[in-house]
Formats: C-alpha cells, sequence, structure tokens
C-alpha cells in the first residue's frame, strides 16, 4: 500500500453527524450488507469484569431472514442492542450498508436508530391513548423517508382495524400495528426480539409468516432473536450464540415454508 495522502487522510476520516462512521468502499470488500468483526461488550464493575460477547464475526445480506439462536444470558439481547445502535461496542466493528456504527457519536445513533432501524420486541409497547393508524403516524413523523402508514396497516392486514385503541385489539393484531410501525420508517434493518414470545402458537406463525415475507418481498434485513430453535427450520441463516460467542453459523438453502412450522 502506497503512503497515505492528507488529502486521503481526511476523506477516511468520521465526519460529524448523519456521515459519522461512513467508511471507504475498499474496507467493505468481501463484506455484507451487515458486517460485524471481532465485535466485544465487555461490562466492568469495580474489580469485576465480564464479557458479554467475545469476538462476534458474521455477514449478513440484505433480503435474508435471519435468525439468531441462544438460551437465556448467552448474549442475544445484548448482540440486538449493539445492532441496534442502543448500546456501544466495547471492541470491533459493526457495519451497516457501508456506515460503522460503532464510530458513531450520541447525534450519530440517534439518527441512525431513528432512520435505520426497526424494532419488533415481545411486547408491543404500542401508546395506549392513540388509535392503530396514530401508533404507526406517530413513530414515522421524525423520519424523512418515512412509508404512508395507511398503506402500511393494510398490507399486514389491519386495514379495518385503524381506528381501533390497543385494547379493542387482539395480542396478534396489537404485534402486528408494532410490525407495521417498524416498517414504515422504511428501514435498513429490521430487528426483532422474541417476536411471537408473547403470542399463541397460530398467530405466532402469522407474525412469523409477515415477516418472512417482509425480508422476500420488500428485501429487507430481518433479524429475529429467540431462544425457539423450532423457528430455525424457516431461516436463511442461523446464528447460534452460547455464552456470549458464536458457536456455529448455518446457512439454509431450502428454509421450511412458515405453514409447516411447528413446535
Amino acid at each position: 500500500m502506497g503512503i497515505m495522502t492528507g488529502k486521503t487522510m481526511k476523506k477516511r476520516q468520521d465526519a460529524a453527524g448523519l456521515d459519522a462512521g461512513k467508511t471507504q468502499d475498499w474496507d467493505l470488500e468481501g463484506r455484507g450488507f451487515l458486517s460485524l468483526r471481532g465485535v466485544g461488550k465487555q461490562y466492568v464493575t469495580g474489580d469485576i469484569k465480564v464479557d458479554a460477547l467475545k469476538d462476534i464475526t458474521f455477514d449478513l445480506e440484505n433480503g435474508q431472514f435471519v435468525v439468531v439462536l441462544g438460551s437465556s444470558g448467552a448474549g442475544k439481547t445484548t448482540l440486538l442492542n449493539l445492532l441496534g445502535g442502543m448500546d456501544n461496542a466495547t471492541s470491533g466493528n459493526i457495519v451497516l450498508d457501508g456506515k460503522d456504527i460503532t464510530k458513531l457519536d450520541r447525534k450519530g445513533l440517534t439518527y441512525f436508530r431513528r432512520n435505520d432501524v426497526g424494532f419488533v420486541f415481545q411486547f408491543y409497547n404500542l401508546m395506549p391513548n392513540l388509535t392503530a393508524l396514530e401508533n404507526v403516524e406517530i413513530a414515522v413523523e421524525i423520519n424523512k423517508d418515512h412509508l404512508d402508514p395507511r398503506d402500511v396497516l393494510t398490507r399486514v392486514g389491519l386495514e379495518e382495524r385503524m381506528s381501533n385503541f390497543p385494547a379493542q385489539l387482539s395480542g396478534g393484531e396489537q404485534q402486528r400495528v408494532s410490525i407495521a410501525r417498524a416498517i414504515a420508517k422504511n428501514p435498513k434493518l429490521l430487528l426483532c426480539d422474541e417476536p411471537t414470545g408473547a403470542l399463541d402458537y397460530k398467530t405466532g406463525k402469522n407474525i412469523l409468516e409477515l415477516l418472512y415475507n417482509i425480508s422476500k418481498q420488500q428485501k429487507k434485513l430481518v433479524v429475529v432473536v429467540t431462544h425457539n430453535s423450532a423457528i430455525k427450520d424457516i431461516a436463511d441463516k442461523v446464528i447460534r450464540i452460547r455464552s456470549g460467542q458464536v458457536e456455529s453459523i448455518e446457512d439454509n438453502p431450502s428454509p421450511m415454508p412458515v405453514d409447516q412450522l411447528e413446535w
């Protein structure tokens, strides 16, 4: 490699605000749409150091439906928090669509969470005093490239429930509102933390089918974090986490149709 000029060095420096964390193309050669390299998270309390995650490395592509598996305490939620910019990695790099989020400042992380990531949680976190439509509308008010809330609610099968409040909706319908709220932001990455954990079997399958279709039809990278190993059969890629480390990564060239899934 030749000597780097001052001009070249300037181009590689992180810019402030929205451009912070943007890396050069050659840094990403051979990497996926989402790339993790040597990612670690360590918590320190006095003299005690706990490695919640150690040397996490993998690549994911846009349009994939990915399942992250692990038992309670394995580090799944910590990984999700790092991917979503809700916590900072102690070491390593996380690059999404050319942007290294581990180098973002507070303002940059705020914009990242606002514009690039959609979150779907086990518990729906809906505003009880707002209708289904209003719950989606309020989430996209600060997004510059959002989708139409009415159109998104129609896509998830709630065209006749837009005026209902959360208390007037079933658990599956509330989860659909939360999914609509997430995808209406038009994010690059959709993160789902145990999205079927509070649902019955039939409704859970319907939600998984919806999430799977989002990944394929809308070309979104969908990452589902769960302890339910049965869900792995419908995934394009399965990442197993154990004791804060990647135990295995499995590619599935022929995912099972969601309607055949059982647990």
